[in-house]
């Protein structure tokens, strides 16, 4: 098994492009991910502590469809520290978040997050790749299952029904406020990973790939990408740049169409 400190080594192997985005600044990359966890945990608490009787449907949606939104901050947040980009200067500190993150998604495991990812990077939509799904890739639900159980374990299944209880017993939350603030948004923040960061940009394209990241970028609007996903279909820029953090993957979008524009 590989120790902590060799999987951060390999993860320092990238190749980078000549044209490498360096790293953000500390205090930015610091100062969103703290906002990022400090809305979702905010936010959580608030509806948790909400009376569903004043929630119509259409509120309900909102607030479920916001706190999802939020969750996917938050992996977006930890995949950030997978890549030293929440906060460069302090290697411990910026894998504490990465950690503190996936602990609050979902009691997800960072170091095996960690070495996995960094697998999929080095073997992107090869056999290697612990992402991929061969033969599978125009089925989605097919590759969403195996995605997800080659991270999801008995173990985290039984820690997250322990905080479900405990909260609800401890703190006499409703069990209707658990499920639909938190569990569904958790889910739906899975699929929408999931759609996003794997399933558009990864699954082979009519011809086959052409790129040796293996991924193809999904052509939003800026505004529409970070609804969509945190710019997380930006998916060739982010492999062809990874240690640009998931805000700076919009003006290596645009360089690259406006390259595109004038040849």
């Amino acid at each position: 098994m590989q120790s902590k400190t060799a999987i951060q080594h390999q993860s320092e192997q990238l190749p980078i492009s000549s044209s490498e985005h360096s790293r953000p600044s500390t205090n930015t990359g610091l100062l969103i991910a703290l906002v990022i966890m400090i809305s979702w945990a905010t936010s959580l608490v608030s509806l948790l502590c909400v009376d569903l009787s004043h929630f119509n449907k259409l509120t309900l949606l909102a607030a479920i469809l916001g706190q999802t939104f939020l969750y996917t901050g938050l992996f977006i947040t930890a995949h950030d520290a997978m890549h030293g980009v929440v906060f460069p200067s302090n290697s411990k500190i910026n894998h504490l978040i990465g950690s503190v993150c996936v602990l609050l998604y979902s009691c997800f495991s960072y170091q095996k997050l960690l070495k996995n990812h960094w697998k999929h990077h080095h073997n992107p939509a090869r056999e290697a790749d612990p992402d991929f799904h061969n033969g599978e890739q125009k089925n989605f639900f097919a590759w969403y299952f195996h995605f997800m159980k080659a991270y999801f374990d008995w173990r985290q299944l039984i820690a997250l029904m322990v905080v479900y209880h405990s909260v609800a017993h401890i703190f006499h939350i409703p069990h209707g406020n658990l499920n639909y603030f938190f569990v569904i948004p958790s889910l739906l923040s899975s699929v929408q990973l999931f759609y996003f960061g794997t399933f558009l940009p990864h699954r082979e394209p009519v011809g086959g790939y052409t790129t040796p990241s293996h991924a193809t970028t999904i052509s939003l609007p800026i505004w529409l990408s970070f609804i969509a996903c945190y710019h997380f279909g930006y998916h060739e820029e982010h492999h062809e740049h990874p240690h640009a953090a998931w805000w700076q993957l919009p003006e290596i979008y645009e360089k690259r169409l406006t390259g595109a524009s004038g040849t």
